[in-house]
């Protein structure tokens, strides 16, 4: 098979300009040898004698010997991290959240990563379920180690039932032969109410609790449901009696945990405290925030940088008002914080947006689009100085929100400037020195 890495920046001063390199440019091998992804490339640039093949973009071939340092790098970035194709996932899990994406999006959120090389590199959590003997045999040789696997349940029936196929039930087998192989692993479960909660859940962390050290940590979010679930398996959300449940049995376990191995081992993702009404855990409990991009601890993480940073605010001179934009289930959390924040003449609002746009039911920060605050903003009375919006809302690395508007948009809508705060610093410096 031939596989060839789309160049899409070659940096400044690097290697790459010196030799040439232009964005476009397709890298087809490496000292005779063809790579199949950034993997692959980064030994084959451990030589010190390199020889690449680069086809440009007129199509014509060129081969370029170069020599430089062992750890030297050649100052290029790809298109994507693999060169082939990225391995999509072939299940049909009962929860998936891509099925219940609206029509019309942009083609990139509806692609199905299921690919190992992309969870070693970026965390990307994967079933394991397209693994074959050869895949094993590289992530075993080259130690791509840790991967992040979705696990959902250790019960290989349930997990065929709730994944839609045969090869979901190997779980066990899988996780317990790369093991063996020196490979470790963070583990999430998608609860689902009255399918993998209750007994099930606790046979699961049972069972990875017993592979421990190679089970780095084991996550439990809940399902995500929007209302585009027409034709999707019946699922219903955590209610608040179902959401206490879940974090007394989280709990007990992590009791266990902690007395045998000082660490909790098992994290709860923050809706479920939410739903529940029950106090976060402390900052310690989650032993360095392991899976925060899972969404599991950024409201502790949250508090505790808030507390942190002080505010070295002398006022304004005149009125300003700003809005602070975020989700339903953030509401109570961020009032009670900016109504301690005593800063002259500023007023702020905090604005809980309803997504409409997936549906009520989802009530998380990350997932607002920025049609909904514009519709939500418009209802609001009185003018405002600026706007505050969400920056975990937005692509990661780009200014664009879901729906495909961007912060630009809502300042023209609203006629307002409109700054993006990542986390509890940006906001507190926005607020103290709005510019």
């Amino acid at each position: 098979m031939t596989y060839s890495g789309i160049i899409s920046n070659v940096k400044s001063d690097s290697i790459g300009a010196e030799i040439g390199l232009m964005p476009g440019d397709r890298l087809l091998e490496v000292n005779g040898e063809v790579v199949q992804d950034i993997i692959d490339l980064s030994f084959a640039l451990a030589e010190e004698e390199i020889e690449l093949l680069i086809e440009r973009s007129s199509g014509e071939q060129e081969l370029i010997t170069l020599e430089k340092e062992y750890d030297e790098d050649l100052g290029l970035e790809f298109e994507s991290a693999v060169f082939d194709k990225v391995r999509q996932c072939a299940n049909k899990c009962i929860f998936c959240f891509v099925d219940q994406m609206p029509p019309g999006m942009r083609e990139s959120l509806y692609i199905k990563d299921d690919d190992y090389r992309l969870s070693f590199l970026y965390g990307n959590f994967v079933t394991l379920t397209n693994l074959g003997v050869k895949d094993i045999s590289r992530i075993a040789r080259l130690h791509l180690s840790p991967l992040y696997v979705s696990v959902h349940t250790t019960n290989g029936e349930l997990r065929e039932r709730m994944l839609g196929g045969r090869q979901a039930g190997k779980i066990m087998d899988q996780l317990n032969e790369l093991a063996d192989k020196g490979i470790d692993f963070h583990t999430q479960v998608v609860l689902c109410p009255g399918v993998n909660d209750g007994r099930e859940l606790d046979r699961t962390i049972r069972d990875l609790y017993a592979l421990k050290p190679s089970v780095l940590s084991l996550s439990i979010v809940p399902v995500g449901l929007t209302r585009y679930r027409d034709h999707c398996h019946p699922l219903t959300k955590f209610s608040a009696a179902a959401a206490e449940e879940v974090t007394e049995l989280v709990h007990e376990w992590q009791k266990k945990c902690r007395e045998e191995l000082e660490e909790s081992f098992v994290y709860l993702a923050d809706e479920f405290y939410l739903a529940a009404g029950k106090e976060f855990p402390s900052y310690e409990s989650y032993d360095g925030f392991r899976q925060l991009e899972n969404g599991v601890g950024l409201v502790r993480s949250f508090l505790a940088e808030w507390e942190e940073e002080p505010v070295m605010a002398a006022g304004y001179t005149e009125p300003q008002v700003i809005d602070v934009i975020c989700g339903i289930s953030a509401e109570k959390i961020l009032v009670s914080l900016l109504a301690e924040l005593a800063v002259p003449n500023l007023t702020v609002r905090v604005i809980a947006v309803e997504n409409r746009f997936f549906g009520s039911d989802v009530t998380v920060t990350g997932l607002l689009t920025g049609g909904d605050i514009i519709e939500a903003l418009k209802r609001l009375p009185g003018s405002r100085t600026g706007i505050i919006i969400p920056g975990v809302a937005l692509r990661k690395g780009e200014q664009v929100f879901l729906d495909d508007t961007t912060p630009a948009d809502i300042a023209a809508e609203l006629g307002a400037p409109v700054r993006s705060a990542y986390f509890a610093q940006d906001l507190k410096q926005l607020l103290a020195a709005w510019r």
